[in-house]
């Protein structure tokens, strides 16, 4: 009955993930339960690379995520509390005298009486109107998802460094073990040519 082989050193279908689906990088504590011989070397030198590779791309874009929630986040607070604070005026109460950016350097000032309704924009140029409470629950809602969609990425972030540093020491136990396979084959090289050299110089009976 044929042995079985050893099994591949990733396997994708059943990689455990992260609650977010990143996979975790494989633990390579001893090398020849990855690679039965040095022909498997570079084939699995290859594999982790691309794993780092895609962690690194995941990573980018973590960092790119958040540096977006960083800006919206505030900005979404900002409104919050302005919706709040309309909330809060009645019917008797006297119109606000403000200003309101129309650019980056131009403001004009407007006069807010009290209201029960206010317009929010949601995005790709789409602004609707909703009523105070309404407007207050949807933007408790928006921040409360914010500030959970950033504590996810910060989570994440940590853990694809770690798998990063997880792969690029697999990497090198598997480059390290090589070397010292190489080395072995040279001292087995040299001993069978020395032994053979020794049996052509001994004379003959």
């Amino acid at each position: 009955m044929a042995s079985k082989g050893k099994e591949p050193a990733i396997q994708k279908d059943a990689a455990p993930t992260n609650p977010r689906g990143i996979p975790y990088a494989p633990f390579v504590d001893k090398v020849e339960e990855y690679i039965t011989s040095r022909e498997d070397v570079q084939a699995t030198l290859r594999s982790f690379q691309e794993m780092i590779s895609k962690y690194q791309f995941m990573e980018l874009n973590l960092q790119r995520r958040i540096a977006g929630l960083k800006d919206k986040m505030p900005d979404i607070q900002k409104t919050l509390e302005t919706v709040k604070f309309l909330k809060t005026r009645t019917e008797e109460s006297d119109p606000i005298e403000t200003t309101f950016e129309l650019n980056d350097t131009l403001y004009a000032k407007a006069s807010i009486p009290p209201t029960d309704e206010v317009y929010l924009w949601l995005g790709a140029n789409v602004m609707l109107s909703y009523p105070i409470d309404e407007a207050q629950t949807l933007l408790t809602s928006k921040l409360a998802a914010a500030k959970q969609s950033y504590a996810n990425c910060e989570e994440d972030l940590e853990f694809l460094r770690e798998q990063i540093t997880t792969m690029e020491v697999a990497i090198a136990r598997v480059y390290n073990w090589d070397v010292v396979q190489k080395r072995k084959e040279k001292a087995e090289e040299e001993q069978k040519g020395k032994k053979a050299e020794d049996g052509d110089g001994q004379p003959n009976g």
